[in-house]
C-alpha cells in the first residue's frame, strides 16, 4: 500500500490473466486480489493471491480499482 496525496494505492501485476478471472473484495479495511486460470479440462494451471490491509484513514466507500492494458490492476482509495 502506498500513499500518494489523498489516496491509498494497491498495485499488483495480473498480466497473465484475463479480466473475467479476475476478482477483489474489500472487507473491513482488507483488500484480497484472486485470480484463477483454468485449463479446458477444468484444472487450475495458474493462480495468483494478494490480500493487505488498507490504514485505517480509509474511506471505505471509496475504494476503486482499474486494470490497465498492460495488465497492472490499480485499487485506490480516498483517505478520510
Amino acid at each position: 500500500v502506498r500513499a500518494q496525496g489523498d489516496t491509498y494505492q494497491v498495485v499488483a501485476d495480473v498480466s497473465q490473466f484475463d479480466p473475467p478471472d479476475i476478482v477483489v473484495t474489500t472487507s473491513n479495511c482488507h483488500v484480497a486480489i484472486q485470480a484463477e486460470k483454468v485449463a479446458e479440462d477444468g484444472t487450475v494451471c495458474d493462480s495468483f493471491t494478494h490480500k493487505c490491509q488498507l490504514p485505517e484513514d480509509t474511506d471505505p466507500l471509496s475504494v476503486s480499482c482499474a486494470l490497465t492494458e498492460a495488465g497492472t490492476l490499480v485499487i485506490t482509495a480516498r483517505r478520510r
